[in-house]
C-alpha cells in the first residue's frame, strides 16, 4: 500500500480536492470557503499489520477514535477562534495557542506518529542519518539507548522527538502534553507519543515494554527520507 504522505483538505464547496503535505514548510490553502475542513487521513497499513507491538484494538482506538477526535475539535475551533481556517495544519500548529494548539498539536502528531511505522520496517538508519547518529552517540544502540531512556523517564504524558537541527545535528526532546517541536528551531524526524492511551490496553502501565517494542515497527527508511528533505 502507498504510504501516507498527505493530509487531505477538502473544499466542500467548491468540489475540488486540494491536497498537501504535512510536513512540507510554509505550506497554506489559500481559501477562505467556511466549509473547508482537515480530513482523517487513511492508515498506511491495515490495522491489524503492527501487532503483536500494537493490537489492531488499540490502533482503530488511538488512530479512528482519537485521532478523529482531535481533528473533528480542530475543524471546530478554528472556525470559532481564529482566522486560521483553510490553512494547513503545519500553518495553524505554529500559529496558534491555548485550545486550538493543543488538538492541532496532536493531530498532527498522531499523524506523524503513525506514519513512521511500518510492518516491513526497516530496522537501522542508513546514510548522512546512520552517520550523524554514529558521530553523536558512538553506535545505534547507543542512540536507542538514550531515546528509550528519555520516553521512559518523561513524566506523565508526552512526546519524545528525534529532531533535525538546521547545522544537522540531533536532539532528542521530551515534551509534556500535546508538545511539539514545529515551533522551534528544528526539523522532526521521529514522534512517539508516551500518553497512555497508545499502549495502555496492550500493555497497562509496562511504558517500558511498549517502547522497546516500537524499535521492531519503526521504519528507518522513513526516517532517513525525513532527514534528507
Amino acid at each position: 500500500m502507498k504510504r501516507l504522505k498527505q493530509i487531505t483538505i477538502v473544499l466542500v464547496l467548491s468540489g475540488f480536492i486540494f491536497t498537501q503535505n504535512p510536513y512540507a514548510q510554509n505550506n497554506i490553502v489559500k481559501t477562505k470557503s467556511e466549509n473547508s475542513e482537515i480530513v482523517l487521513p487513511p492508515l498506511p497499513y491495515a490495522e491489524n499489520e503492527l501487532e503483536p507491538y500494537i493490537s489492531a484494538q488499540t490502533v482503530m482506538l488511538h488512530y479512528g477514535k482519537h485521532l478523529k477526535g482531535y481533528i473533528d475539535n480542530v475543524n471546530r475551533l478554528v472556525k470559532e477562534i481564529s482566522n486560521l481556517e483553510g490553512k494547513d495544519l503545519e500553518i495553524i500548529v505554529k500559529q496558534s495557542e491555548g485550545s486550538l494548539y493543543n488538538n492541532a498539536a496532536q493531530a498532527w502528531n498522531h499523524i506523524f506518529y503513525f506514519d513512521a511505522f511500518s510492518p516491513h520496517a526497516q530496522h537501522l538508519p542508513s546514510g548522512n542519518l546512520e552517520k550523524q547518529i554514529n558521530k553523536q552517540w558512538g553506535n545505534f544502540e547507543n542512540f536507542k539507548t538514550a531515546f528509550t531512556n528519555t520516553a521512559n523517564n518523561l513524566f506523565g504524558s508526552g512526546w519524545v522527538w528525534l529532531i533535525k537541527n538546521k547545522n544537522g545535528t540531533l536532539d532528542i526532546i521530551g515534551e509534556s502534553n500535546a508538545g511539539n517541536v514545529l515551533k522551534g528551531n528544528g526539523k522532526p524526524l521521529l514522534g512517539i507519543d508516551i500518553w497512555e492511551h497508545a499502549y495502555y490496553l496492550d500493555y497497562q502501565n509496562r511504558r517500558a515494554e511498549h517502547i522497546d517494542g516500537l524499535w521492531n515497527i519503526i521504519d528507518w527508511s522513513i526516517v532517513d527520507r525525513r532527514y534528507n528533505e
